[in-house]
């Protein structure tokens, strides 16, 4: 059984174009979910080694996993926190203390 659920745009380096696809596929005569790089280029298309497979049997727990994810979970810092400008501080002496040591 094979059956592709999606595929996401990875990105493309040095005319080497990858995706991301989620299918279906059997193994070793067990079916399970398949997450894994998919690439084009002169050389090769097809499938790389980077990627998972979550066993059929195993699947409820994986999804329930994803699902738990929330979108505040993933932001990234500099998406929630604003920069700000450094304060000047004078700190001419720093380090050295009343007799001029470090």
């Amino acid at each position: 059984m094979e059956k592709d659920i999606g595929k996401i745009q990875k990105g493309e380096y040095q005319g080497t174009t990858t995706e991301i696809v989620v299918g279906i596929r059997e193994y070793n005569g067990k079916v399970g979910i398949d997450i894994r790089e998919y690439t084009q280029s002169e050389t090769y298309t097809g499938p790389t080694k980077k990627g998972l497979r979550i066993p059929a049997d195993k699947f409820e727990d994986f999804k329930a996993m994803i699902n738990s994810i929330k979108p505040t979970d993933i932001k990234t810092e500099t998406q929630t926190q604003p920069q700000t400008e450094p304060t000047a501080t004078d700190d001419d002496d720093a380090g050295i203390d009343e007799q001029g040591l470090m």
